[in-house]
């Protein structure tokens, strides 16, 4: 069971769909709505939400302000060899707002998914920097 959630809003939660499980192996979990899907990958659940108007996660702020995807705040998803998974999400047609970028705790790269939210790949070199102890 998933012991985090983040919520992205997205413009296609369809096409977020095939992205994430296409290209990042995410399970579907459900979709029941067009605007509105569950997604998993490990203990990280990603809810995904289509702006909307009259109700759900995407929905309005109470000054009107409407939700739109983008931004820097990010989850990271580990990896162990960043460079081939670079090179076939590249060869994807995977948006990158980066190059490899060599830092203190590993290696990170952040792409993009459909809708322009950022996702981090990151490689850890440091024992502490792990997600899961190997």
């Amino acid at each position: 069971m998933p012991k985090v959630q983040v919520r992205y809003i997205v413009h296609d939660v369809d096409k977020a769909i095939s992205f994430y499980t296409q290209q990042l192996n995410f399970k579907l979990e459900m979709h029941p709505a067009p605007a509105f899907a569950m997604l998993s990958y490990d203990d990280l659940r990603l809810v995904l939400s289509a702006p909307n108007p009259s109700a759900g996660g995407g929905a309005q702020m109470p000054d009107g302000t409407q939700q739109t995807p983008g931004g820097w705040n990010r989850f990271a998803i580990h990896v162990t060899d960043i460079n081939s998974i670079t090179d076939k999400l590249k060869k994807a047609g995977v948006h990158f707002r980066n190059d490899i970028v060599n830092g203190v705790g590993g290696k990170q790269v952040i792409i993009d998914d459909p809708s322009g939210n950022p996702i981090e790949l990151f490689e850890p070199k440091l024992n502490e920097a792990h997600l899961a102890k190997e």
